[in-house]
């Protein structure tokens, strides 16, 4: 349930530049001097970019290393073993196998294979989708330009809106988080998203588990393929419960490497 939270980050990332922003007053000297991009066409090249990007990954195999979680018997969930998967699209990328290769640095012998199926999201007559209802619960903000990794990117920062209401899963747990997003300038491309939240978010109606205010989330994206740039990292940590009484403690990372284009089909 607490990898749902996890998942809407790259969403958010789609969503940052779908609609209109305010831009925030310009700092003195080098900046007031240099104004920020136009917001219209940034924001069409950005969004363009990262749809392709997006559509794109599911040609792509790579290899995914993450940390499981575990309980104890007095309740706390913290760090356990690592995991390494090896992640192939098949069937004109409408299903991915992910298959155990590694556990704690050493390789896994005919490990378990997961066949998920990729699905489209079907709009609800009069509901708002996913991405649509994510963008609905921030405001966005053009900040500022400052130098990421040796580039100029563009910062734009999300806060929720306190008075929208969420239709999807997506959109609630959005509405619960505020941060930044960083975007190359030259290459309009999500970059980095950092998001903390601004308010407990509840799985299960909170039965299940309640994350605290404080949590975090980082996610960042690289260039992989020559125009195509997909996520590398995200990283997941807060405090909450778990069934209710449990203390939770979560300190996760997701990396994602070795793409390899295996297909040339769009789902």
């Amino acid at each position: 349930m607490i990898t749902r939270a996890l998942l809407v980050l790259p969403l958010l990332a789609g969503s940052l530049l779908a609609m209109p922003v305010r831009l925030a007053p310009l700092a003195q000297g080098a900046q007031a001097e240099r104004p920020l991009p136009d917001h219209d066409m940034f924001a069409k090249a950005t969004r363009d970019n990262l749809m392709r990007s997006q559509r794109a990954q599911f040609n792509y195999a790579y290899k995914e290393r993450r940390t499981e979680f575990h309980v104890n018997p007095f309740g706390r969930v913290g760090t356990g073993g690592v995991e390494g998967f090896e992640v192939t699209p098949i069937e004109k990328g409408t299903v991915i196998l992910r298959r155990l290769i590694e556990r704690d640095g050493k390789p896994v012998v005919d490990g378990e294979v997961d066949r998920i199926k990729v699905k489209e999201e079907q709009r609800r007559e009069g509901r708002r989708t996913s991405m649509d209802d994510v963008v609905a619960m921030l405001t966005f903000t053009t900040n500022r330009r400052e130098k990421l990794h040796g580039r100029d990117a563009i910062v734009v920062k999300f806060t929720p809106k306190p008075e929208a209401s969420p239709e999807t899963r997506e959109g609630r747990i959005a509405k619960a988080f505020s941060g930044s997003a960083w975007v190359d300038e030259a290459a309009r491309e999500v970059i980095r998203v950092e998001a903390t939240a601004v308010d407990s978010i509840s799985f299960g109606f909170g039965l299940i588990a309640r994350l605290n205010k404080g949590t975090t989330v980082t996610l960042t994206r690289e260039q992989i393929d020559g125009s195509i740039w997909l996520p590398t990292s995200i990283r997941f940590a807060g405090e909450g419960r778990a069934l209710v009484f449990r203390r939770m403690n979560v300190d996760q990372r997701i990396e994602w490497s070795n793409y390899k284009k295996v297909l040339n089909s769009i789902p």
